[in-house]
């Protein structure tokens, strides 16, 4: 393979025209022909192999690798799409320490989960965790996003229940995270029954004014 070469930069240019070597969230795909921020590229772009000067001498190497670099790309791409299908079969859960109204004493982290992926088989690393609102803080169902590709996340449901949960409220919980609903408990009834109670009650009713 043809060797790109990462070029001195000039000090005092703010900017740097750089080729892409892989998809950059937010700034472009493989061969792309951007400016840069030369502190971000020199100090990212250029030692992590993501991209290299926009020399003519690494333009015509890079047109050489262009189909190669494309092909890892697309199996990189194809295999983060099946570890998503599979982590979004995933229901974690997570037990601790928990006040009467289900408030955390402390929080769930992303090494709490990925500890959690662990015990459940699935290798996924801390910085792959996305926490929108910040660590878990009560308890209850919650959905958190694994960042597995720059184009790739997986929706996973982490169930946070706190220790000497009854078997009735991680039943009620489980439900509530596969989208069913709980059993209803005996001599409960339902909207429907009762509609339908109400119903025959009123035919009753009517019959016998007839």
């Amino acid at each position: 393979m043809p060797r790109l070469v990462a070029a001195v930069m000039q000090t005092g240019k703010s900017k740097m025209d750089v080729i892409l070597l892989e998809r950059i969230e937010n700034l472009g795909g493989i061969g792309d022909r951007v400016k840069v921020k030369s502190g971000y590229g020199r100090n990212y772009l250029l030692p992590q192999g993501k991209a290299t000067l926009a020399t003519p001498d690494n333009i015509e190497k890079f047109e050489a690798i262009r189909a190669e670099l494309e092909a890892k790309a697309a199996d990189e791409l194809g295999r983060a799409r099946i570890r998503a299908e599979r982590l979004a079969q995933v229901v974690l859960t997570i037990t601790a320490k928990a006040g009467s109204e289900g408030k955390l004493f402390g929080s769930v982290g992303p090494i709490d989960i990925a500890d959690a992926f662990a015990a459940a088989g699935e290798e996924v690393e801390r910085s792959e965790i996305r926490l929108a609102d910040g660590p878990i803080r009560i308890t209850g169902s919650h959905q958190i996003e694994v960042h597995l590709h720059t184009d790739v996340n997986a929706s996973v449901t982490v169930n946070v229940v706190g220790e000497g949960a009854t078997a009735e409220e991680l039943e009620a919980l489980t439900a509530a995270s596969s989208g069913d609903e709980a059993p209803a408990a005996a001599g409960d009834e339902t909207a429907e029954e009762a509609s339908a109670e109400e119903a025959d009650e009123g035919a009753d009713a009517d019959t016998r004014d007839a």
